[in-house]
């Protein structure tokens, strides 16, 4: 099954195209490494496929909807820049709340096993705005994966983690694609990615510059494709 089918996309800032062109189509359970320098245009594709931005022009499906369609979005988990969580609640409060938005059977046992999947349990009563970067970032991996997501899309998801956080969010990811769920990841750490990755697409101004199943030399040579596309 097809689960993100791009055609033709374009996305301008003003007169300025952040997209061009944009056509790629990924299969359930597989897993992209979306690349490129800061500005290419990865978080601006990323908004678009989770139905948080609209194109100007070309036809997107994800999951066999409209991009925008409101039961795509039910099936999507989402890490971003913008962690997107509300300060002046607890963590336990945070997850319950969004499990309830996704319809999760018994928000709180769920909000509950996930902190305790993410080693916040001990904090589970705390506000979030006392907490460190590093513990919003694990948060927000509890929020994106809590109610089991289809799709995954994520931008720069090992920011601010430490080498156990980042062990852990590699085996959810292996978890998730077990499961044939689909993820989309943007980042600049490839070597994390090239572990999980099964085809990998570079952005250039806003242009995709190559798009394919990943490259053998990039297991051992992860700047590979920077590299022979003129990128260095």
């Amino acid at each position: 099954m097809t689960a993100v089918q791009a055609n033709n996309l374009w996305k301008y800032y003003g007169d300025y195209p952040a997209l061009r062109q944009i056509s790629f189509q990924l299969e359930t359970g597989q897993c992209l490494a979306l690349l490129g320098r800061n500005g290419a245009g990865k978080t601006t594709l990323l908004r678009i496929l989770a139905g948080l931005s609209r194109p100007q022009q070309g036809i997107l499906r994800v999951l066999g909807r409209e991009s925008r369609d409101p039961n795509s979005r039910a099936s999507i988990g989402i890490l971003g820049h913008g962690i997107a969580l509300y300060e002046e609640l607890s963590a336990l409060e945070n997850l319950k709340l969004f499990a309830s938005l996704y319809g999760v059977a018994d928000p709180e046992d769920r909000a509950r096993r996930w902190l305790e999947r993410t080693g916040l349990d001990t904090v589970s009563d705390s506000l979030v705005r006392e907490f460190s970067r590093g513990m919003r970032q694990r948060l927000a991996i509890a929020r994106a994966f809590l109610h089991e997501p289809v799709l995954l899309l994520l931008d720069e998801p090992f920011t601010s983690l430490d080498d156990r956080a980042i062990k852990l969010l590699q085996g959810l990811l292996g978890e998730a694609l077990a499961r044939r769920s689909t993820v989309i990841l943007s980042t600049h750490q490839l070597r994390e990615a090239m572990e999980l990755s099964t085809h990998v697409a570079l952005l250039h101004r806003g242009q995709l510059t190559f798009y394919g199943e990943r490259p053998a030399e990039m297991l051992s040579d992860p700047t590979w494709l920077y590299r022979t596309h003129g990128e260095s």
